[in-house]
């Protein structure tokens, strides 16, 4: 009987784990953001603004905010006229590549599985 509590309490830390993860990852523009910076390794604002099609200024500028707190993105300012900011990701945020990464590959993988086209990479 014990042996079942501990796999529930497992369970349950995992579930826990899965919830922290979707709290700092979830609404619709942070994963865009984070695949933004990660495939392109540093990224201007106005590069992000044009990557993440249909982001304001504003929510663009809110959700780096939200990053930021979160380790995952750094913010770098360029000792440059006018003024460069980059971002990039905090080493915390480069162990997001690999989910990245895969889900780049699930998205490829579904898009052939429903519509039936090839993707050219």
């Amino acid at each position: 009987m014990a042996c079942k509590k501990e796999i529930n309490l497992d369970r349950r830390v995992e579930m826990r784990a899965i919830h922290d993860a979707m709290d700092v990852l979830s609404g619709k523009w942070k994963i865009y953001i984070i695949s933004s910076v990660c495939l392109y390794n540093k990224r201007r604002f106005s590069d992000i603004l044009n990557d993440v099609e249909g982001i304001s200024n504003k929510m663009l500028s809110k959700e780096l905010k939200e990053l930021e707190v979160n380790k995952l993105i750094e913010r770098t300012v360029l000792d440059t006229h006018p003024v460069t900011v980059q971002y990039g990701l905090t080493e915390h945020g480069k162990t997001l590549q690999t989910i990245i990464n895969n889900l780049t590959d699930w998205g490829l993988a579904h898009r052939r599985e429903i519509i039936g086209e090839k993707m050219s990479t």
